[in-house]
């Protein structure tokens, strides 16, 4: 009599999760605010046009709607604040660290990141970030839509890290990440560059002076609170 091999529950049940876990994702669809695990990135009235580098960011779950958070226990859903994604990257989920148990990490972290929060799927860890996010006060300065995406890619454990923050989240989008159309290009530069020409053009070179020493400051600020004196940003 011929043996066949047999699966055991506990295999068919870890393939049928990794099949769920990583089903493929619809295609990128910026007509449609369709990002599928994606971070997107839109400039900020006034503020993006005396700080370019500054912007609003958010998160998008597997069906692509996007989730940012705008306001103190404001959380958006499939409905971005500041206007439509100028610039957005699309992150590898084959990246993240989604264990059914503690022996399952696949990460370097295995008791930090199930302290901190481990999930098992993508949209899992954008859900436990909204529900922390929620009854959380904003402030531009310490407590933002940088850390809540930071928040998500902490519970990921992206890329092997639990050291997301808003300076790594804004680098990652500004380096790596890619425009949606040419339109959003000068959606972005444009204010920036008319206020540069009239400002200089009505107050001087000490305008410019002063934009970059405003822009400056606001980098040691950020850097400040996010590596030095972390009691600043703690949210």
């Amino acid at each position: 009599m011929d043996l066949k091999p047999t699966f055991g529950i506990g295999d068919e049940s870890s393939a049928l999760t990794v099949r769920h876990e990583f089903w493929p994702v619809e295609e990128i669809n910026p007509k449609n605010a369709k990002f599928p695990c994606c971070l997107v990135w839109t400039p900020l009235p006034v503020v993006s046009w005396l700080a370019p580098f500054i912007g609003h960011v958010g998160i998008c779950k597997e069906d692509g709607s996007i989730i940012d958070f705008s306001g103190s226990n404001l959380l958006n859903v499939d409905d971005f604040a500041y206007g439509s994604v100028a610039r957005y990257i699309q992150l590898d989920r084959e990246k993240c660290c989604f264990p059914p148990n503690l022996a399952a990490h696949t990460c370097k972290h295995r008791y930090s990141h199930t302290q901190y929060g481990s999930t098992m799927t993508w949209d899992d860890a954008i859900q436990s970030s909204v529900r922390q996010f929620e009854h959380k006060s904003y402030n531009l300065f310490t407590c933002n839509c940088h850390s809540f995406v930071a928040n998500c890619l902490n519970r990921l454990c992206y890329d092997d890290s639990l050291s997301w923050n808003m300076i790594n989240v804004a680098a990652l989008l500004l380096f790596k990440g890619q425009w949606v159309d040419t339109l959003s290009v000068v959606r972005s530069f444009f204010p920036v560059i008319l206020m540069l020409c009239l400002g200089v053009s009505v107050v001087g070179w000490p305008f410019l002076i002063g934009l970059i020493s405003f822009s400056v400051l606001l980098m040691c600020w950020f850097v400040l609170g996010t590596y030095y004196v972390k009691s600043l940003f703690e949210c």
